[in-house]
């Protein structure tokens, strides 16, 4: 059964409107059991391809088959802000609706099993917004998990998972014995069981499906972007060699302009035969964030701080002092409570936490509530300048890849990744004395993530982050490590 047909794409295509084609009479096929990555540029419509699976959306032509009685699941990158207030079992029970499985007797069991999986024990009448960023991750995995999917689709299913949870994650899709389709920019999560890559080609509109290892795929498609760059390059010296002879022809009159004419033809046809090289996402432009000025002194001092153990809070003691240009780390696993504490600071009414009046903050929360949704990007924008200019605003905005009409769009309607980009943007109008970073990778392009750490390493003011990424705190300058797990085990 393993060869076995469940998914095929036959000739389809998908638009957004006549300007944003997304798909072009694409096809594919996935086996049953296969572990398939779908890579792709930030807006080839990854996201839109998973939908086209659900069956959310609809093609525009072609077909795509599924195999009789097979059923689909997808863990989503974030709770839906209007499933925060549920509680445990109201939010499994959304997702367990409708399913073979739908009765009061059995949801408890399916609860518990799902919640197993993802290696996450929870009160059935905890309110959802009040579990860490990494705890939600992991609900929203055990949602698509309670029914038990021939298909499992996840959306950047790393995203606030600590290392702990990411292993654990991947120990699980590597015995799952159903096939899954992921969306992940973790290169070393993905090549631990992957087998198989579907490339989203931004520009031709193709889906390009490579077998083999996470690594082997990435090595096969770098391999054949320097081959059609090195065909373009000989293509183009070739294209300019026919032009200038035309050039030259087209001047002597005569008999040679027709000669020249066709050598231009000839030049046409050389362009039409080049290859639309894929082109790499483009990075955001390296930037500062200001400090506040006139800063001395300690501008935090932190005597102790509350944890969680067992759903319990525990008071631990502590003596640090953060001054300006001094750069603290939180570590400790998914539900210790540390984006509970770099609120209650953020705030101002963590207890043993003082910051000394005067000075300014800035907050960079994991789920963006920072920022207001029903705002406009420019609104959102103008409202972090002391001092509006609207040239300045624009400027800064366009170097974190927010241009044109994207400028008028509400945040809400942004993605998640441009959501992190406006809040990075707000911090440098901010111009904060104290820099509060809860996970702020997450949702990111990769491909920014080295220029967001050198920001923060440059940062002058003083900073408390949260980061479960080694990579990304190896190329930050941090002054302090506060080990919560150590303060929990010297209890």
């Amino acid at each position: 059964m393993q060869n076995k047909t469940v998914l095929k794409f036959d000739q389809v295509s998908f638009s957004y409107g006549h300007n944003k084609p997304i798909l072009d009479e694409v096809s594919f096929s996935v086996r049953q059991g296969m572990k398939i990555a779908l890579m792709g540029q930030n807006g080839a419509g990854k996201s839109t391809l998973f939908g086209l699976i659900t069956d959310t959306i609809k093609p525009e032509s072609g077909k795509i088959h599924t195999d009789s009685g097979l059923s689909i699941a997808i863990a989503r990158q974030v709770i839906p802000r209007d499933q925060m207030n549920f509680t445990v079992r109201e939010f499994f029970e959304t997702y367990f609706k409708g399913t073979v499985h739908d009765t009061a007797h059995d949801i408890d069991s399916k609860i518990r099993t799902a919640l197993t999986v993802v290696n996450l024990s929870a009160p059935y009448e905890k309110i959802i917004k009040s579990f860490s960023g990494g705890q939600q991750a992991r609900l929203l995995l055990a949602s698509a998990l309670i029914a038990n999917p021939d298909i499992l689709l996840l959306d950047e299913p790393t995203n606030n998972l600590d290392g702990a949870g990411i292993d654990h994650l991947a120990d699980f899709l590597i015995n799952y014995n159903k096939t899954v389709i992921l969306i992940s920019h973790d290169a070393n999560f993905l090549n631990s069981f992957v087998n198989g890559v579907l490339y989203l080609d931004v520009f031709t509109k193709k889906i390009e499906q490579y077998q083999g290892d996470y690594y082997q795929v990435v090595e096969d498609i770098t391999a054949r972007i320097e081959k059609e760059n090195m065909k373009n390059a000989q293509l183009a010296r070739e294209i300019q060699r026919n032009k200038d002879q035309a050039n030259v022809f087209a001047h002597k009159g005569g008999k040679l302009r027709a000669v020249a004419r066709r050598m231009r033809d000839k030049a046409e046809e050389l362009e039409e035969a080049k290859v639309d090289v894929r082109k790499e996402d483009k990075a955001i432009r390296p930037f500062t964030i200001p400090a506040q000025e006139d800063l001395s002194g300690v501008l935090i001092s932190i005597n102790s701080f509350t944890i969680i153990k067992n759903h319990e809070p525990i008071e631990q003691n502590a003596k640090i002092a953060l001054h300006k240009n001094y750069h603290l780390l939180l570590s400790g696993p998914n539900g210790i409570g540390k984006s509970t504490l770099l609120e209650s600071i953020a705030k101002g009414n963590a207890p043993g936490i003082t910051i000394t009046r005067g000075v300014k903050i800035g907050y960079y929360r994991q789920d963006f509530s920072t920022l207001n949704f029903d705002e406009t990007v420019y609104d959102s924008l103008r409202s972090a300048m002391e001092k509006f200019d609207e040239h300045e605003m624009r400027s800064l905005a366009a170097s974190f890849l927010i241009t044109g009409d994207v400028v008028h769009t509400k945040i809400g309607a942004l993605s998640e990744g441009q959501k992190g980009l406006i809040a990075f943007a707000r911090l440098v109008l901010e111009k904060p004395g104290l820099l509060i970073l809860d996970e702020p990778t997450n949702h990111i392009n990769f491909r920014h993530i080295p220029v967001i750490a050198e920001a923060l390493s440059e940062y002058k003011g003083a900073m408390i982050l949260v980061s479960h990424v080694p990579e990304f705190v190896e190329q930050i300058r941090i002054n302090e490590v506060l080990d919560l797990t150590k303060e929990v085990d010297n209890f």
